[in-house]
């Protein structure tokens, strides 16, 4: 049994099939591309929806691509000085990360110490 609601919204869209304002729609023609947002619980599933749209990210995901940015950046430096300053900030990115995440020590990231600081700076150690 149709309701007078859904006659009403049924005829608006065949006065607009009939107008044409569906001809030139983005993607038309193609399958629709659902998310697979089955690990999102449903609570959540609108809001990260909004977020997503909005170009928002969570913190620790932001935190997540500065560090593989800093990671890039140091796999191809070759100063040494230069090198320890970005070390120091990878580790202070990965331990503000393991911060946020509130989790067991063993799951957490680990710090990197490139080479044990490049061999103590390239020189041998002081004797």
């Amino acid at each position: 049994m149709i309701t007078g609601f859904e006659k009403i919204v049924e005829q608006r869209i065949h006065d607009a099939i009939k107008k044409g304002e569906f001809d030139n729609l983005a993607g038309s023609g193609k399958p629709l591309v659902f998310e697979d947002n089955s690990n999102v619980s449903e609570e959540l599933r609108l809001a990260y929806k909004i977020l997503k749209n909005a170009d928002c990210l969570p913190p620790e995901v932001e935190l997540k691509k500065e560090i593989n940015q800093t990671k890039k950046l140091l796999s191809g430096m070759k100063e040494t000085a230069d090198k320890y300053g970005l070390i120091k900030k990878l580790n202070f990115l990965i331990m503000k990360l393991n911060s946020i995440r509130n989790t067991p020590v063993m799951y957490e990231m680990p710090q990197q110490y490139e080479a044990k600081l490049i061999g103590r700076f390239g020189s041998k150690p002081a004797k």
